[in-house]
């Protein structure tokens, strides 16, 4: 069932009262993940494909670079289409909400124009997947408010191009974005409400290695989410980090995350703004001790 369909369906509800109408919300979750490192699919095309099929993937946010044919993305989206997956465009940098950084989005974006005009139905991405990270740009230390803006301007420039793509735009986010206020030309609240407004979906880089941390740090935003008829996905990490035990699940294992995972799960299921999972990152899930 496509998001829009569910969506269309709990608006029938509202109208109808709350009628029940039962929609079975995990036909719709995603599980997810990021692949950085394009030039995987170009050197072991089918070791990749194996093991994201291997982890019941439907949706691979992938990066974009441009020095790989356009052929290698073509037949890699095919593939992997045939196996169930969605292919996002993957790219993003924390310079882009610099003065003049929307530049290498636009590059982005008219890259994206000729992909989907060149390629078969099948071999086209689904949508669009930005991550950004103002945070990390040095002008958010000095200047948060108009990094603010800047970001919003952006995620908003974004969303025109995607909409003449006729492409979903996503988005990713920390967890703390709803603790981030703005008040400026695109009016008064708190980020992390805006972006999932603004989007068509987000994923919450929930970065805890517990259940229980994570169902608590995203409530707002799945909260949001629903509201807006919209989805979140929440994200968790598998990668060496030097910024504490509990960020990443590299110590405990995959074994491990995945029972956590499935406790998140079961805690959001059936409510209307929780859209799945998903792994950060393929790199890192790879080599991850069972």
């Amino acid at each position: 069932m496509k998001k829009s369909v569910l969506a269309l369906l709990l608006f029938i509800t509202a109208l109808l009262g709350g009628a029940n109408i039962n929609v079975d919300a995990s036909i719709t979750q995603d599980r997810a993940t990021w692949l950085w490192n394009p030039w995987m699919i170009v050197n072991d095309e089918a070791g990749t494909l194996s093991f994201l099929e291997s982890k019941q993937l439907n949706k691979v946010y992938v990066q974009i670079d441009r020095d790989i044919p356009i052929g290698v993305y073509q037949r890699f989206i095919e593939k992997a289409s045939e196996k169930g997956m969605q292919i996002y465009a993957l790219d993003g940098a924390p310079d882009w909400v610099a003065p003049k950084g929307y530049v290498h989005q636009d590059q982005l974006m008219m890259w994206l124009e000729l992909y989907q005009r060149s390629s078969s139905i099948q071999q086209r991405f689904s949508g669009v997947h930005l991550d950004v990270e103002p945070y990390l740009y040095s002008g958010w230390g000095t200047k948060k408010g108009a990094t603010v803006k800047s970001y919003q301007a952006l995620l908003l420039r974004a969303k025109k191009s995607t909409d003449q793509l006729n492409l979903p735009l996503e988005a990713d986010m920390p967890f703390w974005f709803d603790e981030i206020s703005y008040s400026n030309i695109y009016g008064k609240g708190l980020l992390a409400e805006w972006v999932i407004k603004t989007t068509d979906g987000v994923t919450i880089m929930a970065y805890r290695d517990s259940a229980a941390l994570i169902t608590e740090f995203v409530k707002k935003e799945v909260n949001w989410a629903g509201t807006y008829a919209k989805s979140v996905v929440i994200g968790v990490e598998t990668g060496q980090t030097s910024e504490g035990d509990t960020i990443s699940f590299f110590e405990e294992g995959e074994n491990y995350m995945n029972q956590q995972l499935d406790e998140v799960k079961n805690h959001y299921e059936g409510i209307a703004g929780f859209g799945g999972t998903a792994v950060h990152h393929v790199g890192s899930w790879m080599t991850i001790k069972p």
